[in-house]
């Protein structure tokens, strides 16, 4: 499983070089613009500069709505800034068409321009209170558009959390369903140590954390805590282990 970093500001990226060894992904955004805010070009750049070569860096989109020329050119300035995983929040898409058309323009912008860059349709494990996608269309959404990865986030950051909504045998249904698409599947919404068990028993291969690696536990007012990061990856790697050995003493 990777480990996913949001930090919303260069001060923060810097933060999270120093515990660079312990995460996978830097993932940029910009909470004050939504749960996908897309930030600036400049930060993306800043960020990209800021953290080891080894290490990728992610940039949302926003959570978008149904343009999708508007979001295709948002998208192609998040790779041209430096991200190569670009992540998209569907978040104006009402029916599985209109969220395929919108992927389907990202991953041309972002493919034509870097083959190798990775595209990430994301949707919304509260999906109904903003009236989005059914979480579990995501993944026919991701293969149909040609994306790489299919994730769910939470909407709305009202202290609720991604397993409040779609619990964890039903997120187990998410993750097959990417799989046998030939997809990664990325799970987030204010995740906490004590979903770790849940998130790798039902074979999640991406995990995106802000809140939890940040002081206070607070994803806006708090700043992310290197020793935390690489608390939480402490805790990751145990349960991979628990993981690994029970499935082996199964077999």
């Amino acid at each position: 499983m990777l480990l996913l970093i949001s930090p919303d500001s260069v001060e923060e990226a810097l933060d999270c070089a120093k515990a660079a060894e312990h995460l996978d992904i830097v993932d940029v955004k910009r909470p004050a613009e939504g749960s996908l805010g897309a930030n600036f070009p400049w930060v993306i750049r800043a960020i990209r500069d800021a953290v080891p070569a080894d290490r990728p860096v992610s940039a949302t989109v926003g959570d978008v709505p149904y343009k999708p020329g508007t979001v295709a050119q948002a998208a192609l300035g998040a790779v041209v800034s430096g991200a190569t995983y670009i992540k998209v929040g569907l978040y104006g898409c009402t029916t599985p068409e209109q969220a395929t058309d919108v992927m389907r323009g990202v991953v041309r912008a972002v493919k034509d321009h870097r083959p190798d860059a990775f595209v990430v349709a994301s949707g919304y494990a509260d999906a109904h209170r903003i009236g989005c996608v059914n979480p579990l269309s995501l993944p026919d959404i991701a293969r149909r558009s040609g994306s790489d990865a299919a994730m769910l986030d939470t909407a709305v950051k009202d202290g609720s959390r991604l397993f409040d909504h779609v619990p964890p045998d039903v997120c187990g249904e998410f993750v097959r369903l990417a799989h046998e698409s030939g997809l990664l599947a990325a799970l987030a919404g204010s995740v906490k140590v004590a979903d770790l068990g849940e998130l790798t028993r039902i074979g999640t291969d991406i995990v995106g954390v802000r809140g939890a690696v940040c002081e206070g536990g607070d994803r806006t007012t708090g700043r992310i805590q290197p020793h935390l990061v690489a608390a939480f990856r402490a805790e990751m790697d145990r349960h991979a282990e628990e993981h690994a050995a029970t499935v082996a003493a199964a077999s």
